[in-house]
């Protein structure tokens, strides 16, 4: 057998997404150190234009110029490149980044922000002199260019057939199939789908989502070699014949790599495929890899007492206007309670900005909002679509009783209901819910049982792989969405 074909660069998703933030930590330093420049630049001009009006000759001017001019770069100015990583928080998602769309999006939004927040500074600061104007500026368009030429650099070599991943599905049922549906809605796509290979005689021939069965696994090299392939997913739910994992060991001798359908899944859409695990998933996957360590408990505590102190007090401060125009629209209450299910499955209380009409719940029954929910009032509407519904929150999350970033708290009726038609669901009490939440910044509202699952997909997703940084990208990414009033 020849040589397996390999791609000039096999990079699985993390180390997609730290090649993306050293190439914006490069662009945008490079920015600073260029608008560092034109700032001094800036002010030796102005300083020669002032002293030849003094009356000094422009050449005496110019080096007198040169001695006196000290910028006074103040020590934070040297941070703006850790500013705009932040700023581009949102777009370190492999989908998002390799997408020039949304690219595009993310390049115009972080200078606007950036905009913003300096504009907050500059009123509030006692001395705006300490605020370079022209440094921050020329910082915010050169990062903005620069990042854009390094993301279209990116882009062309991640849509490369050379740097992509040729890969074949072994088992064309149900996973195999649910797998190259959601391929074929990533656009562009993370890797080269081939196609599968069952040992199904009456599946040979046939195709799923414009994708082929090519053979059996008796032909499973002779299948690498001819397409290519640099990977196999094994995508079988029942036992493996002798023969065809004789194959995939006979493949991955040769440099094949090999992985499971669950761990293609969550790298693709990046949830965990609760209609194709096995039974003994939430064991392995919450008790034998899941244990976070002490220190990362600590410090997401910590994080939630100094988030819900801050959160608090902004709380504070919109009451009284909220609770005007809560009342002008719609009359009292300001506030409403429900219960809800806690961290194993505890019950609590939270409140929240009143953003639905008086008794939305006539019948008494348990129904989870909607897009373009009729109840919802027009003040409701904003405050949905600003988060600014969810600060009374704030004070669930000082208590302990929440965290700033978790799985949604749910509805104990709408929880015993869930349970019973989705798999796993239950694993998402396994910690405590959150104001904002993987589910949460990446899928609306649900309306069915169909996008219900993929929901818990997220927030199973996310309590497998929690980290600390996972939670600040989160809470980052919560900001975003509230500034550009995209949430639901």
């Amino acid at each position: 057998m020849a040589d397996i074909y390999r791609p000039s660069l096999r990079l699985r998703p993390s180390e997609q997404r730290f090649i993306l933030l050293m190439g914006d930590l490069v662009a945008s330093a490079g920015a600073m150190f260029i608008a560092l420049y034109i700032w001094y630049q800036f002010s030796l001009a102005r300083e020669i234009e002032r002293l030849i009006v003094r009356g000094f000759n422009v050449d005496r001017a110019e080096r007198l110029a040169a001695s006196i001019i000290d910028l006074k770069i103040p020590i934070w100015f040297y941070l703006l490149p850790l500013v705009w990583l932040l700023l581009m928080v949102d777009s370190y998602e492999i989908h998002t980044a390799s997408n020039w769309k949304k690219t595009l999006r993310s390049i115009a939004v972080a200078p606007v922000v950036g905009i913003l927040g300096y504009s907050l500074l500059f009123t509030i600061n006692q001395d705006p002199t300490s605020l370079p104007r022209i440094g921050i500026g020329a910082f915010l368009v050169l990062a903005s260019l620069l990042t854009l030429g390094w993301r279209g650099i990116y882009i062309r070599l991640y849509t490369s057939s050379g740097f992509m991943r040729r890969v074949l599905i072994v088992g064309a049922g149900k996973a195999g199939h649910t797998l190259a549906d959601n391929y074929r809605k990533i656009n562009p796509p993370p890797f080269l789908l081939i196609g599968f290979i069952d040992d199904d005689l009456r599946k040979q021939g046939k195709a799923s989502h414009g994708f082929a069965v090519l053979g059996t696994s008796q032909k499973l090299l002779d299948i690498i070699e001819d397409y290519h392939v640099s990977d196999i997913v094994i995508a079988i739910s029942g036992e493996i014949k002798g023969e065809t994992f004789q194959s995939i060991l006979d493949a991955q001798e040769k440099g094949v790599e090999v992985v499971r359908m669950p761990i293609m899944y969550e790298e693709m859409t990046q949830r965990v495929p609760v209609e194709h695990l096995e039974s003994d998933w939430v064991i392995r996957s919450f008790v034998d890899q899941v244990r976070v360590s002490g220190m990362y408990e600590l410090f997401k505590r910590l994080m939630d007492i100094l988030g819900g102190l801050v959160g608090l007090l902004i709380f504070i401060v919109i009451f009284p206007i909220t609770a005007l125009a809560i009342i002008m629209e719609s009359g009292f209450p300001i506030l409403y309670s429900q219960e809800r299910l806690g961290k194993g499955g505890r019950l609590f209380r939270i409140y929240k900005f009143r953003s639905m009409l008086q008794n939305a719940e006539e019948d008494g029954e348990a129904r989870p909002a909607t897009v373009n929910d009729p109840r919802v009032t027009r003040v409701g509407n904003f405050l949905r679509h600003t988060r600014l519904d969810e600060m009374p929150q704030f004070l669930s999350v000082l208590t302990g009783e929440m965290s700033l970033v978790g799985p949604r708290a749910e509805r104990p009726e709408l929880v015993a209901q869930y349970q019973k038609q989705i798999p796993f669901y239950r694993a998402r009490l396994l910690v405590k819910p959150g104001l904002t939440g993987w589910a949460q910044i990446n899928y609306g509202y649900v309306a069915s049982v169909k996008e219900t699952v993929v929901k818990i997909e997220y927030d199973l997703y996310y309590i497998k792989h929690r980290t600390l940084s996972m939670d600040i990208n989160i809470v980052l990414r919560t900001i975003g969405t509230v500034l550009r009033r995209t949430g639901r």
